[in-house]
């Protein structure tokens, strides 16, 4: 198998245009910062003797392949075993939810709104960027609001204690020293300081979630300081080496496009699945038609119907293995080209979902999740995505009413709250 740029993938979106304009998310990304949530406790440095020992005897590795003592003792000052990054190894969003939740968490309305502005704030840079590595605009814009919202959530997880405590775990203990090793050879390089190089819970960093062998192979100079800085809040390396990424590591086709949204005919019941790719012509005569018009040619392309046949379907181009290189979960690569689409200024999806296991629709997921808060239970943002606090409240409330406690979701659920 081919190791891809974040180790998620094995099984499985703020800044200043040329330094004169502001982006309208600076404000959120400041607000943020302002407003600071607590590292939740499994997530902060834990004692564990096994860890420590384990360790110790890196260094020694470290140092023997070349890495400075200095350059470790920064690297691994205040850092240590996290707990948490090993349970969210094991429940990771792009494999464990339908599309349709994916689509709601990683390119809801108000993540569109705040994402076109971001992309017309960066058009220049966007386009410089697609002149030179061919990849799209909107296709690197859409992947940097997949991976950090358009900058606003680039991760505050030391790298070298997630990566140190993957490697440690062991389940893919040589591919998190690798990415340990790449990480302490970033800061022996001078491209940023131990406090700064901060990620994800898997050691996934910036505005472009790059692992640190990635990082290595991939990350460029943009703007030319001599640093390859994907980190700070200028995205301007972030961007670029992301576009470097899918035309170098995953051969991304410049003559074609990325994938649409197409309409299927009633009751269609023709190929699908990557297997099956056709021409656009082929496709029409079968009935299935894009959505919006095609300004770039998507060669042989096939049908995937992430829902089933009842609900969307999507024709996607060669260039969607690129995509799969950057990230192996198909629902990955199909919200980029959703995105996308909508940071064009397309609208949202066309063709509804067919209803979930239990029947309901999103309106009605909804609709249960505003009863509850109504009702005064903690479960976060109103989005129709079920996950432990919207379980936990549903459980809470038929506690209260003196129902079988199971946490699921119902019909019945549904008429009580409303």
């Amino acid at each position: 198998m081919t190791l891809t740029r974040r180790m998620m993938m094995l099984t499985t979106a703020a800044s200043l245009l040329g330094g004169c304009v502001a982006n309208p998310l600076d404000s959120l990304s400041q607000a943020g910062r302002n407003f600071i949530t607590p590292t939740p406790t499994d997530l902060q440095p834990t004692p564990n003797a096994g860890y420590a020992q384990w360790v110790a005897t890196f260094k020694n590795r470290a140092e023997s392949r070349g890495i400075h003592p200095v350059t470790i003792s920064q690297a691994f000052r205040g850092t240590g075993y996290l707990p948490g990054v090993i349970t969210r190894d094991r429940n990771q969003a792009e494999f464990s939810r339908s599309f349709e939740d994916y689509l709601n968490l990683v390119a809801s309305e108000p993540k569109v709104t705040a994402g076109r502005a971001a992309y017309t704030n960066q058009s220049r840079l966007l386009q410089r960027i697609e002149a030179r590595y061919g990849v799209p605009s909107d296709v690197v814009a859409a992947i940097w609001g997949v991976e950090s919202e358009f900058g606003a959530k680039r991760g505050d997880i030391p790298v070298v204690s997630a990566t140190s405590t993957l490697a440690y775990d062991g389940r893919r203990g040589a591919f998190f020293e690798a990415q340990l090793f790449a990480a302490l050879r970033i800061l022996q390089d001078g491209h940023t300081t131990a406090d700064q190089l901060k990620g994800s819970w898997a050691g996934a960093m910036g505005h472009t979630q790059f692992i640190p062998t990635t990082f290595a192979a991939h990350a460029v100079d943009f703007d030319g300081d001599g640093k390859k800085d994907i980190w700070g809040v200028d995205p301007t390396d972030a961007l670029a080496s992301t576009a470097a990424y899918l035309a170098e590591g995953g051969n991304w086709q410049r003559q074609f496009g990325i994938g649409c949204e197409v309409r299927l005919p009633i009751g269609y019941d023709g190929p699908s699945g990557r297997g099956a790719p056709a021409s656009l012509a082929t496709w029409a005569a079968r009935g299935v038609i894009p959505v919006t018009q095609q300004s770039r040619d998507l060669g042989n392309a096939a049908l995937m119907l992430p829902a089933g046949r009842n609900g969307p379907g999507f024709l996607i181009s060669p260039n969607f293995g690129a995509l799969l290189r950057y990230n192996a979960s198909e629902n990955y690569a199909l919200g980029v080209i959703y995105l996308a689409g909508r940071l064009r200024g397309e609208g949202p999806i066309a063709t509804p979902f067919p209803p979930d296991q239990y029947g309901l629709m999103i309106e009605d997921r909804r609709a249960i999740q505003d009863g509850l808060k109504r009702r005064g239970y903690d479960l976060g943002t109103v989005d129709g995505v079920f996950g432990r606090q919207t379980e936990a409240a549903i459980r809470a409330f038929e506690a209260e009413m003196g129902w079988p406690v199971t946490g699921q979701p119902s019909q019945t659920l549904l008429a009580a709250l409303r």
